[in-house]
Order: structure tokens, then sequence, then C-alpha cells
């Protein structure tokens, strides 16, 4: 086995100083708040400050898949075949401008209570699958990456053994401190990314191997014919809105202390995500324009191979820098992938703990109760994720179908949510089925799943599925509305009670109390039947469940109450 005694330094004292600094970031929130509840441990007590949180959105993004897949793509197609970062940085620019402020001033906790407020809890809890399935499979797909990347510097070594120890690294953190320790373990990774990538990239570029890449610029730009120019775009849209509705996202505009914040949050993250793509897509531009016969690589192994390939990175750092400079990349490396693994580890259980846990088996868990559940679920996701990062060989093809469904089903859905009073609770589980559906039928050869649907060559098959969903939400939303409220329908027959057959309960969904929130008019919202007895709950004017408003007089009705 081979170990270079450098690196394997190098790395150790990495992974102890993230350990360090998250622990520590633990120790103040605990000082500031005797006794957190949720929102302290889910949000930092919404006070992440504007530095602090430019920085962990950032890295919530640049991953090691982000990162490595950048330098792949520019290295085995080119360029204009690299969307991740373009496609990244709009997502969060249309993230900022649609739903950071109404998210932010509404108060909510998680990304799926707007659902469950407006839907109910049990089609939220339905709306937690394709998000946590996301999150879980992102988190191993990174894990994946990095077991990958440190088998390369350290020949021989266990991959399994990196996965795990990567793993546990992230879960006590996270653990001991939840989005504190996540943040600001985030500034000191985002550190280690910037400077250890951008400090490669003189030393491999100056290689005699390496030839001149503006000379090489027609290898590694790429071309695209005239038939992927639809799924160019497909894809292209697929990153943009597909890329908000996840709940890393929202848990770092919701922490963040005013709606405005949240904004420059997402759109300073944005040209971070454009400024660290650079130093990958410069590294795959120097692997396309390097005669490895003149390196230290065994030529016997194909570069081109798709196994040297999706490890273009780590192999330019190994074979092209002087060791200790390898090293520092290899810790950028690890800094990328630990940067987005605790964020998803945190937000899947978050949503787990308050939006199925809480709001659909125990309406009346204790706040004791929730944290505890969140904290076993943080161990639980972890696991998960490093199991299927050890077990399974196809983690970012499924992961890359669970993109799609969040891009399919979730999207859509929060586009009405936040935007379309009128939907309903009929139209959103109508959009969650055939939207489903379409997407299986036009198939997925990866996963190979057969392709019985086929829209035709001009056609975006994702985003025409996408749009067939919103579509139904609107649609039967408005037909069963007519319906119901013209009692062309009994009320009786209204089996989701969300138009005029409404049971009388109140929603416990624990609103924000910050200064912003504060400043806003407040109206009640809708009561139920499993906690009654407690005090309604408010929300700003503009957030109102317009579904639980149908006639003045039911409004009356609970205002009286």
């Amino acid at each position: 086995m081979v170990v270079h005694i450098g690196g394997l330094v190098a790395v150790v004292c990495f992974y102890i100083l993230i350990l360090i600094v998250g622990i520590w970031a633990g120790r103040k929130q605990k000082s500031s708040e005797k006794s957190p509840d949720t929102e302290e441990i889910m949000l930092a007590g919404r006070n992440i400050g504007l530095l602090v949180g430019i920085f962990t959105m950032t890295a919530t993004w640049v991953g090691g898949a982000y990162i490595n897949g950048t330098a792949e793509q520019v290295f085995s197609t080119g360029l204009v075949a690299c969307q991740a970062p373009l496609g990244y940085a709009i997502s969060l620019v249309v993230g900022g401008l649609l739903f950071a402020r109404p998210m932010r001033n509404a108060g909510y906790v998680t990304m799926l209570d707007p659902f469950q407020r407006k839907y109910g809890q049990r089609m939220g809890g339905l709306l937690f699958i394709p998000a946590l399935l996301g999150e879980v499979f992102w988190s191993a797909a990174i894990l994946s990456a990095l077991g990958a990347t440190i088998s390369v510097i350290f020949t021989d070594v266990s991959m399994t053994a990196s996965i795990i120890i990567s793993a546990a690294v992230v879960i006590v953190y996270t653990l001991f401190g939840g989005l504190y320790s996540v943040a600001y373990t985030d500034v000191v990774q985002l550190g280690f990314i910037f400077i250890g990538l951008w400090i490669a990239v003189p030393f491999a570029i100056r290689h005699e191997g390496v030839g001149n890449i503006i000379s090489t610029w027609p290898e590694w730009r790429g071309h695209m014919d005239k038939s992927q120019i639809v799924e160019w775009m497909d894809s292209m849209l697929l990153l943009i809105f597909g890329g908000i509705p996840w709940q890393v996202y929202f848990q770092r505009v919701l922490s963040a202390k005013s709606a405005k914040k949240a904004m420059y949050l997402s759109f300073c993250a944005a040209v971070g995500c454009i400024l660290l793509a650079m130093p990958p897509v410069l590294i795959g531009a120097i692997a396309k324009s390097t005669n490895w016969s003149m390196t230290d690589y065994d030529i016997k192994k194909d570069i081109t191979s798709p196994e040297a390939t999706k490890l273009i990175l780590p192999l330019v750092l190994l074979h092209l820098c002087p060791k200790f400079i390898a090293f520092m990349g290899l810790g950028a490396v690890s800094a990328a992938v630990m940067s987005s693994a605790d964020s998803s580890v945190l937000s899947a259980s978050s949503m787990f703990a308050r939006n199925v846990w809480k709001l659909v088996f125990r309406n009346q868990a204790s706040e004791r109760e929730v944290l505890l559940v969140m904290r076993l679920g943080i161990f639980l996701v972890g696991a998960c994720a490093a199991g299927i990062g050890i077990l399974v060989s196809s983690i970012y093809v499924l992961w890359y179908l669970c993109s799609d469904l969040v891009y399919v089903i979730l999207f859509p859905q929060l586009l009405c949510v936040v935007y379309v009073p009128h939907t309903n609770t009929y139209g959103s589980l109508s959009a969650y089925i055939i939207g489903f559906l379409f997407r299986i039928l036009i198939g997925e050869p990866s996963l190979s799943i057969p392709t019985l649907i086929h829209f035709g060559p001009y056609v975006p098959a994702k985003t025409l599925c996408m749009l067939i969903s919103l579509t139904t939400t609107l649609i039967v939303s408005l037909i069963t509305k007519i319906l119901f409220e013209n009692r062309i329908i009994s009320p009786q027959l209204d089996i989701l009670h969300c138009l005029v057959n409404i049971p009388n309960e109140i929603l416990p969904l624990k609103e924000s109390t910050t200064i912003d929130e504060l400043q806003q008019p407040y109206r009640i919202t809708k009561p139920t039947s499993t906690t009654i007895g407690q005090q309604y709950l408010s929300e700003p004017i503009m957030m109102i469940n317009n579904s639980y408003s149908q006639s003045q007089d039911t409004l009356n009705t609970y205002t009286n109450s």
C-alpha cells in the first residue's frame, strides 16, 4: 500500500481543524441560548450574518461533485457542455428574485412549511419524499467522489474507509451545533477550496508536458450539434429552476436576519459559484492540453477512459503539481465534499423532524422531542448516505433522477404555493401523481427505464413534464374550487377538507418573531382539531392561505372564535 506521509498528515490536520471549528461553533450557539429550540438549531436563530451567510450559501453549491464535475466536463466534452456553474448561478439569482423575500417574510422554518400551511400536513409529508431522496443521494454522490479522490492520492487506501471517516466527521460536528456548525465550517472549507485550487493552477500550467491552453482552445471549448440544442436547453432549465426547491437553499434563506439580506445572499452566492468554477475549468483545460506521456502518469491506463476522466482533477494535482501542492488541492476537494454533505444531512433531518414527525405523526411533540428526532435523523441520513456511497455504483444516476423529480414535481408546486392563491390540495396531489408518471414514461436509459412516450426531437421533455405538472395544479384546483363552492358537488365529498368541508383545526407551525416580521400586519389563520385550545397562529397578510378564506363568513367564524 502506497501512502504519501505528507498528504496523510495534511488530510488528518484538515479534518481535525474542521471538527474543532464545528464544535466551537456549537459552543457559540449554546452560549448564546441556554435552551436552543428547533429554530436555533435548524436556522441558527435566524441570526446568520451577511458574510458568513454568503460563504455558507456558496459552499452549499460548490461541492466535490461541482469542482470534480466541472473539470471532468471541460476535459471530456468541452466548456460548452459544462452547464452546472452557469446554471446554478442563474438559479441562485432567480431564487433570490422570486422566492427569497416571500419565504423569509413569512417566517417559515423549512421549505415544506408553506405546502403544509396551504395543502395540509399529509400533502406536505408526501412532498417530503422527492426532497429527501434528492438530499440523500446528493450526499452519497459527493461522499463517493471524495473516496475516489483520496484513492488517487493514496494508492490502495480503502475507499470505504475514506467515506466512513468523512461521514463521521460531518455527522459529529453537525450533531453538535446544527446550522451554526455547518455555516462556520463552510467559511473554513470555502477558504480551503479557493486557496487550494488557485495555488495548484500555476504549478500545473507550467509543467513541461502542458501545452499552451490558448492554442488548444478549440480542443477544450467543445462544440454542439444542432440536434443537441434542445437537450442542452432542457438541462439548463432543469439546473436553473430545479436548483431552487431544495431545503439546503431555503435553510440559508430562512436563516438570514431579514428578507432583504436573504436576497443578497442569493445574489452574492451566484457570483461565488462562477468565481469558484474558474479553477476547475482551467484544470480541465490544462488536462486537455497535456501530453500525458511526459508526466509520471501510467500511460498504460487510458486517460480518456470513464474511470480516469471522472478523476481528472485529482490526477492533474498528483501528476502535474509538486506533492505538497497536490496535498493542498486534496484538502480543497475534501473541503468541497464536506461543505455540501453537512448541508444536505442537516436539511433532510430538519424537514423530517419538523414536517413529518411533528406535523404529520406527533402534533403534540415538544421542542425537546423534535430536536431529539432531528439529531437522530442527522445520524441516520449521514449513515445512509455513507452506506449508499459505498454500496451503489450508480449514485450519480440516482441523484440525477431525483433532481428531475424535484424539477418536475416540487418547482411547479412551490411556484403555485407562493404566487397562485386559488390552488388547493386536489390540484397539488393530482400534479404530484401526473408529474411523476410523465417523468417515468419519458424513460431513463441509465436506469434501464424504457421510453414509453416520445415528445419529438424539438421538445425539451423534462421541461414539458414540469409544465404538465404546473398546468395540472392550476386546472384541477380551479375546477374543484368551482364545483365545491357553487355546490355542484356536495360539501361532504370534499374528502381532502380544503375547500368547503374544512375541519376546525389549528396548524402547529411556529412563526418567526424577529423585528422584521413583528413590524408587519398579521391575520388569524385556520384552526386545527389536533391542537384545540392552542392560541391561533399568525402570519403576514401577503402569505395568507387563501384556501381558508373562501368566503367572508368562514373568515369571520375563525376570527370571532
